[in-house]
């Protein structure tokens, strides 16, 4: 396995049949990856899965199963969720191609990534979504747009693989510092809004998606953990001031 390979994972969410968590890890190996992450899957493990994995079950062996995307995700540098729709608040939007050069190069520079794929028949949640870097859809026909979970794994399985290859050819430089994780962001976000509202700034009683939009931007800059440090740096001493100023 490529070492850039060693830090993706794939995460299925709330997957209702066990066949497809075993197609999943067959479509996996055959792509070198290796490291599935189920998120409170409906039946599991399962001789269906066992069934459908043909050759994968070391990967079912090994799958971490966790209660919530946050465990599967929290200490991910970069997070992009499988989508074949946009939502209320557009999202940075990838095709698989293009999203898998922006993992395997994030993935090369030492970070975690996740792939998460939602539910068979409703995908990812709006809130799920809003915990990704970004969106990766897999442009389908107008006439027949269907695509079962596995599938999907499959060809984002296939474009990871032979990003891989390509930027091994390159020799592609790597980012100086460790992109933030899911935890950090979090965090971030926290620390943001406590200080938003002791400035009045922000009345949580009336929110109108700012938390949200603030969310999307930090997901698409990618910030790493210098650029996080700083960020709460910055918003330590505005609560130092604002402390100082108060009766």
């Amino acid at each position: 396995m490529s070492a850039s390979l060693d830090n993706i994972r794939v995460v299925l969410v709330n997957t209702s049949h066990p066949g497809n968590i075993g197609a999943t890890a067959r479509a996996m190996k055959i792509m070198d990856l290796k490291r599935l992450y189920l998120v409170a899957p409906k039946l599991f493990p399962h001789e269906k899965a066992e069934w459908r994995a043909v050759g994968a079950a070391d990967l079912l062996d090994s799958a971490v199963v966790v209660d919530s995307l946050d465990a599967a995700i929290a200490d991910c540098g970069v997070v992009v969720g499988a989508s074949a729709r946009q939502r209320r608040i557009p999202w940075p939007l990838q095709d698989a191609r293009s999203a898998a050069a922006s993992m395997v190069e994030a993935a090369t520079a030492g970070n975690q990534v996740a792939v998460v794929f939602g539910r068979e028949d409703s995908g990812l949640s709006n809130e799920e979504l809003h915990q990704c870097h970004f969106h990766l859809t897999i442009p389908t026909s107008e006439q027949y747009s269907a695509l079962n979970l596995a599938a999907a794994v499959q060809v984002v399985a296939y474009e990871i693989l032979m990003a891989t290859h390509q930027q091994q050819s390159r020799g592609e430089q790597k980012w100086d510092v460790t992109l933030a994780n899911a935890d950090d962001l979090e965090r971030l976000l926290a620390h943001y809004e406590q200080v938003m509202i002791g400035l009045d700034f922000y009345d949580p009683t009336t929110p109108k998606q700012l938390m949200t939009r603030l969310r999307r931007l930090f997901m698409r800059s990618r910030l790493d953990k210098m650029e996080i440090n700083i960020l709460r740096g910055m918003l330590g001493a505005t609560e130092k001031m604002l402390n100082q100023r108060r009766p």
